[in-house]
């Protein structure tokens, strides 16, 4: 079975906090995926310190989706895609998993082109063979969930995780940003319509759909004794929300120290719009070792962060289509359109940055329903949104949107 757990019920002796933290550091891989790099490292190298309020808002809307989606799981026992399937009519279901698929794929782009990415700087590895490399590694990642369960999986998304936040991290150390800037960068502002393209593909970066999709699952399986009283319901979903407030911080300091890297180091410098361009301005600024250290932590990312889709992937269509696959054979499946697109020559850089765009046009699709069962006291009973929590919530659908309007507008009149 695909989506089988074999996470027993925790012991009230070890019901400790910790024990019960986890699952919203999986889904924050999603956060500091390839994507994220691409987007992120073009917006410190072209714009500076502009754009630190997207990401600073991004991920404290990151934070309030991820927490709401783990909050549906553990109160309900079924997933977002699962709740969504039970409502939707035969067509309406299809055609709702069309786009969600979409999204996975374009998820599974970024992730595969960046990890390819990173083997070609570390041993000039060709992209194709790359990309192929990454999507082994990742189905042996997956085994490690279909076979030890998801404590051992999630056990080594979080070893990934700490490599790629030293990783990306690291060249701060040597090369600190200006607090003038970082602070100027919090005043909300654009410069004609590619920092506007930029900002969107940043906000698809941060809040992932189907990371959104993905929560809900990760977490209602890793506490599956949830609902046993209301007692123990209350204490995991207080430990819920301390998980997505921690894993989500993380990956918030990993996205904004990207975007400061670039900010101070590679301002100015020609052809630090690609990964391949920036790693050789981080090689020439700060050293061979850093430049190592900043590959490595791209190959992690890309790994796990790959891994995570194929897996968001399988439980969308098993919620929405009531249809299982073995996660290796979807993985194989998804990996195709990556391999294609570095067979043909697409500048990867480009692709990952579409494919971050593509991203922030599926967020509504999650996050409108996501919204609505969150709010529904039939459905979430005492634990549903508040009402402060409840119109953060749809303050961030509606700039999500309008952000994704102005940019269509901008694309197809030509202007900025």
């Amino acid at each position: 079975m695909v989506l089988e757990t074999k996470v027993k019920p925790l012991r009230k002796s070890r019901g400790g906090l910790v024990l019960l933290l986890g699952p919203a550091f999986v889904a924050a891989i999603a956060y500091v995926d390839p994507g994220n790099v691409a987007a992120n490292l073009t917006s410190g190298a072209s714009y500076g310190y502009l754009l630190v309020w997207v990401l600073v808002a991004a991920n404290l809307m990151a934070m309030l989706v991820q927490y709401q989606s783990a909050k549906l799981g553990v109160v309900t026992g079924r997933s977002l895609p699962e709740h969504l399937g039970r409502r939707f009519k035969t067509k309406s279901r299809r055609l709702y998993w069309v786009q969600a698929e979409l999204v996975a794929m374009a998820t599974d782009l970024a992730e595969v082109v960046g990890g390819a990415i990173a083997l070609n700087l570390l041993f000039h590895v060709p992209l194709p063979v790359g990309g192929l490399i990454v999507g082994v590694c990742s189905m042996a990642l997956l085994t490690v969930q279909n076979r030890h369960g998801q404590r051992y999986f999630e056990s080594a998304i979080i070893f990934l995780l700490i490599i790629v936040t030293i990783g990306f991290l690291a060249g701060l150390v040597l090369s600190p940003p200006d607090p003038a800037g970082m602070v100027g960068g919090l005043v909300p502002r654009f410069q004609g319509s590619e920092s506007i393209m930029l900002a969107a593909g940043m906000l698809g970066a941060t809040v992932m759909p189907h990371a959104i999709y993905l929560h809900s699952q990760l977490a209602k399986d890793r506490h599956p004794d949830a609902r046993s009283t209301p007692a123990r319901l209350r204490q995991i979903v207080k430990a819920t929300r301390a998980d997505v407030v921690l894993a989500l911080l993380l990956a918030g300091a990993v996205n904004i120290g990207m975007l400061l890297l670039a900010a101070s180091t590679l301002g100015g410098i020609a052809g630090t719009d690609s990964i391949e361009g920036a790693h050789a301005a981080i090689v020439n600024s700060l050293g061979p070792v850093i430049g190592v250290v900043f590959a490595i932590g791209l190959l992690a990312s890309g790994l796990a962060s790959t891994s995570v889709g194929a897996y968001a992937g399988a439980t969308i269509m098993h919620g929405l289509l009531k249809v299982r696959i073995p996660l290796q054979a979807r993985r194989l499946v998804s990996l195709v359109p990556a391999i294609v697109l570095l067979s043909v020559g697409v500048d990867p850089t480009w692709a990952l940055i579409v494919s971050q765009i593509v991203l922030s046009f599926g967020i509504p699709f999650a996050l409108i329903p996501l919204l609505r069962l969150t709010s529904s006291k039939e459905i979430m009973g005492e634990h549903r949104d508040g009402l402060v929590l409840r119109l953060a919530a749809l303050i961030s659908v509606v700039l999500i949107v309008a952000l994704n309007a102005l940019l269509l507008w901008l694309t197809f009149t030509g202007q900025g």
